[in-house]
């Protein structure tokens, strides 16, 4: 009976151990699935911020409207300014997008933002720019001046450097054109089914140029130490011809 006893006991424990061993394997196998697919995802993410894409012109976007200010005669003091916007006039489906601009170095004179139209005589906008002189990409968000842009009108947004008040032939100027348009119902689809990550794509294909850049940048913004998207920004820089920016 204790032999019989023992063996029994044995059995019990055996079988215990065996499931608990179930147990222990069926987490592992759980836990290295769930790795799996958060390396998946995560590998998947990396891909999409470092696969370029290309920006497609509209076939309507009116050539020759791009102006870059740099600096006059040998004078290095003066800074390079750019409009960041492309050959033609660039499209946005935003009342009140975000317009972006270059500065190549710091500087001690006044910078004003002015937007005009083809059929105003007087500025829409003219305001000086604050905290603008630091070196780098900038943004001038339209809503702060609580302006909206209507469709079909096409507008002309500068950048100036004042060197001099008295005399503004010195001054350094960039400038771009954009119109609004509205957007079609294969854009706002596709837009719904895209991940945030891929919105600026979307856009790119569409030749929506500032809605482009604009979704980019802001995706810079909430993840600076993506490279990237860096790298997807300074190709689409790239494709317009402003290489002067790109890296910067």
């Amino acid at each position: 009976m204790k032999i019989y006893s023992g063996i029994k006991t044995l059995v019990l424990l055996a079988g215990l151990s065996l499931v608990f061993s179930s147990v222990a394997f069926a987490d592992h196998k759980d836990n290295i699935i769930l790795a799996q697919k958060t390396d998946a995802k995560e590998q998947k993410a990396k891909e999409s911020t470092s696969q370029l894409f290309v920006y497609k012109p509209p076939m309507r976007g009116k050539p020759g409207n791009r102006v870059g200010g740099g600096t006059r005669g040998f004078d290095r003091d003066m800074p390079v300014v750019a409009a960041l916007v492309p050959d033609h006039t660039g499209l946005t489906t935003k009342g009140q997008p975000v317009l972006y601009w270059y500065l190549s170095q710091p500087t001690k004179h006044g910078i004003e933002f002015t937007l005009n139209d083809d059929h105003s005589i007087d500025p829409l906008i003219e305001v000086k720019l604050k905290n603008a002189n630091t070196k780098g990409i900038h943004s001038i968000r339209l809503s702060d001046y609580n302006f909206t842009l209507l469709q079909g009108i096409e507008y002309q947004w500068f950048v100036t450097v004042v060197r001099d008040p008295e005399q503004r032939s010195k001054d350094i100027i960039a400038t771009g054109t954009i119109r609004r348009i509205e957007p079609s119902k294969a854009l706002g689809d596709e837009l719904g089914l895209a991940g945030k990550i891929d919105i600026p794509s979307v856009y790119a294909q569409q030749g929506i140029w500032y809605d482009t850049l604009s979704a980019l940048s802001e995706l810079i913004n909430d993840n600076p130490d993506d490279k990237g998207l860096v790298e997807k920004r300074n190709s689409l820089l790239q494709q317009v011809g402003l290489t002067e920016v790109v890296g910067k």
